[in-house]
């Protein structure tokens, strides 16, 4: 008899998203008349740039001919392509990478979760809280989380980073090591930065306690002011103890093509249980070869297109654009007394619900008298509980036709 991983049955029973989708479907049931504005998923509506489509069809004629047909390619991506992201992500910010260190991949989701393929199952975790699910949900699958705790919604072996508005959301450092921790800026779900004073923190202790932190930096295009790092390698120290990861999708738009990348720097290591020093880089590598075939060549034209002059015009031109959305959100929402976070350096609204009212009620009064979704704050993670988010990549005239259902709901 095949056995199966009993982690996998300590997840709850459906992802947070797959909850919020069943109780639209119900609602569209009772209200088939109504017309619902969809402000939950963070996925873009804005088309792709033309640079980006124009490399795409340019790819595709060269699939076409027998002299430029790509067959399989590097599992680690194509040197066109990360030559492009180093000399314009990171070279541009006095960082430096040798090809090797970049891992080209079909989007950051995929690497955050995989990622743990590399790490033993029994290091301990350390998240900031609300968080990205797939952080958690990830290690509760190879059983690194420990048990889900049902009264305090927390699992056993994951330490828990509170940020809410008590602590103008920035987390406090451990008191105790930890071996691997989750930070992701601008975050998701809050919106909310770091500056570089109190991301080098993390790269101080990560350093003293010889901790991996996994940077998730899916949302650094966004980032508006000075003073917010775009990358973790800004922090002198941190290639010795980040992993980065970055994504095309929100970026760009390539939430349906999927591309992102990962950088884990050659000197960055990890112990075996004999006090051997490993290098994460070529564990990494070894993986990808194993488990990864790489990201099609078609899409990884698209990509280096993001980084030509025409481009980087049509990317900023869409990034302005949702994060004007943000504006006029932010705005709105403050404007009838609701306490708004975000929405200045990341393109997501975290709004702190009224007094007594709960992230799933919140969500059910506008729904059903607003006929707007957002999504409950509590899905991601204890602390998020009381609060609530809304993203910016809808359409201009959907954005403003929620803001004005929201204000005459309140």
């Amino acid at each position: 008899m095949a056995l199966v991983n009993e982690h996998f049955l300590k997840l709850p029973g459906s992802y947070l998203f797959s909850d919020i989708a069943k109780k639209i479907n119900t609602f569209k049931v009772t209200h088939p008349k109504k017309d619902i504005i969809r402000l939950g998923i963070g996925d873009v509506t804005r088309p792709l740039p033309n640079a980006c489509i124009e490399a795409m069809h340019k790819a595709v004629n060269d699939m076409a001919h027998a002299d430029t047909f790509r067959g399989y390619g590097p599992e680690q991506g194509y040197d066109f392509l990360i030559e492009a992201i180093i000399k314009n992500d990171y070279a541009s910010r006095g960082i430096h990478f040798s090809n090797s260190e970049i891992f080209i991949n079909d989007g950051a989701k995929s690497d955050t979760g995989n990622i743990g393929d590399i790490l033993r199952h029994d290091n301990s975790i350390g998240v900031t809280d609300p968080i990205y699910p797939v952080y958690i949900d990830s290690n509760v699958m190879c059983g690194r989380a420990g048990e889900l705790e049902t009264l305090t919604g927390k699992w056993s072996n994951v330490t828990y980073m509170p940020c809410t508005s008590e602590n103008n959301f920035i987390p406090q450092i451990p008191n105790k090591r930890v071996d691997i921790v989750y930070l992701c800026y601008p975050n998701n779900p809050t919106g909310t930065t770091l500056t570089k004073a109190e991301l080098k923190k993390w790269v101080d202790y990560a350093l003293a306690n010889d901790t991996l932190i996994l940077f998730d930096a899916a949302y650094e295009a966004y980032i508006q002011e000075e003073d917010v790092p775009h990358s973790i390698y800004e922090i002198k120290g941190a290639k010795r103890c980040a992993i980065e990861f970055r994504s095309f999708s929100k970026t760009a738009g390539f939430t349906g093509i999927r591309c992102g990348y990962t950088v884990v720097p050659k000197e960055l290591t990890a112990g075996t249980l004999t006090g051997e020093r490993v290098s994460l880089n070529k564990l990494w590598n070894r993986r990808q070869c194993t488990k990864f075939n790489g990201t099609s060549y078609i899409t990884q034209r698209a990509a280096e297109a993001i980084y030509s002059p025409e481009g980087k015009i049509e990317i900023k031109e869409n990034i302005d654009y949702y994060m004007e959305n943000a504006r006029i959100m932010k705005e709105t929402l403050e404007s009838i007394g609701l306490r708004v976070y975000g929405g200045v350096n990341a393109p997501y609204i975290w709004i702190k619900t009224p007094i007594g009212v709960s992230s799933w009620k919140f969500f059910d009064k506008m729904l059903y008298e607003a006929n707007v979704v957002g999504t409950p704050g509590v899905g991601f993670g204890p602390s998020g509980e009381g609060y609530f988010r809304l993203t910016a990549f809808g359409e201009r005239d959907k954005c403003e036709e929620a803001m004005k259902r929201i204000k005459n709901w309140f």
